[in-house]
C-alpha cells in the first residue's frame, strides 16, 4: 500500500485487530459462523500485511504471487459457498479485490512500489472502490440500532454477537476502500 506512512500503520493495526476477533468469532457455536470468520480472518491479515509501509518493509518480488494464489483459493471457496448464501459473493469480491491489488504489486516495476500509485486498471479500480464504498455505507446503516433486545434473552457470547461481526466487516470494507485509494 502507498500513502503517509501515519496511514498505513492505523490501516494495519484496523485489520490486524479486525482479524483478531474473526478468529474469536471462529469459536462461535453455530458452524457458518465458524466458517465465514475464518475467511474474515483471512482477509483482514492478509489486508494488514498488504498494507504496512513500503518505507519499513517492501516484501519481495515472490510475495505478491504467492498473495494472488492464497486470495485466488480464498475466492474460488467462496464461490463454492456462494450457493448456500448470498453473502459469501461479498467474501467472493473482496478475495477478487485482494487478488487484482496483488498481481497490480507483482506487474508494476520495484521502482513504482514507491512513486505512489498507477499500479492497478482505473476502470477495475473504480468498480471496486464503487463496490466497497456503497458496501460500507450500507453497513454503517445496518449498525443503527433497531430497538431493544428482545426480554429474557441472555447475553450472547463475543463470537455470536452479531452487531460485532457487521463492525468487522464494516471495518475491514473501510480498510479496502483505503487501500484501492492508494492504488
Amino acid at each position: 500500500m502507498h500513502g503517509p506512512v501515519s496511514t498505513a500503520w492505523l490501516l494495519v493495526a484496523l485489520c490486524a485487530l479486525t482479524g483478531a476477533y474473526c478468529l474469536l468469532r471462529m469459536r462461535s457455536a453455530v458452524e457458518e459462523q465458524r466458517r465465514a470468520a475464518g475467511g474474515e480472518a483471512l482477509m483482514g491479515f492478509g489486508m494488514a500485511a498488504m498494507a504496512v509501509p513500503a518505507a519499513v518493509f517492501t516484501p519481495p518480488r515472490w510475495a505478491w504471487p504467492v498473495y494472488a494464489a492464497v486470495f485466488g483459493a480464498a475466492a474460488l471457496r467462496a464461490l463454492w459457498s456462494a450457493r448456500g448464501g448470498p453473502h459469501h459473493l461479498h467474501h467472493l469480491v473482496g478475495s477478487a479485490a485482494m487478488v487484482y491489488m496483488a498481481v497490480a504489486m507483482a506487474a508494476s516495476p520495484p521502482a513504482a512500489h514507491h512513486a505512489h500509485g498507477g499500479a492497478g486498471v482505473p476502470l477495475l479500480t473504480g468498480a471496486l472502490l464503487l463496490y466497497f464504498t456503497g458496501y460500507v455505507l450500507l453497513s454503517g446503516a445496518r449498525l443503527v440500532p433497531a430497538g431493544t433486545p428482545a426480554a429474557g434473552s441472555g447475553p450472547a457470547r463475543w463470537g455470536d454477537r452479531p452487531e460485532l461481526a457487521r463492525a468487522c466487516r464494516l471495518s475491514m470494507g473501510i480498510g479496502m476502500v483505503a487501500m484501492l485509494l492508494t492504488m
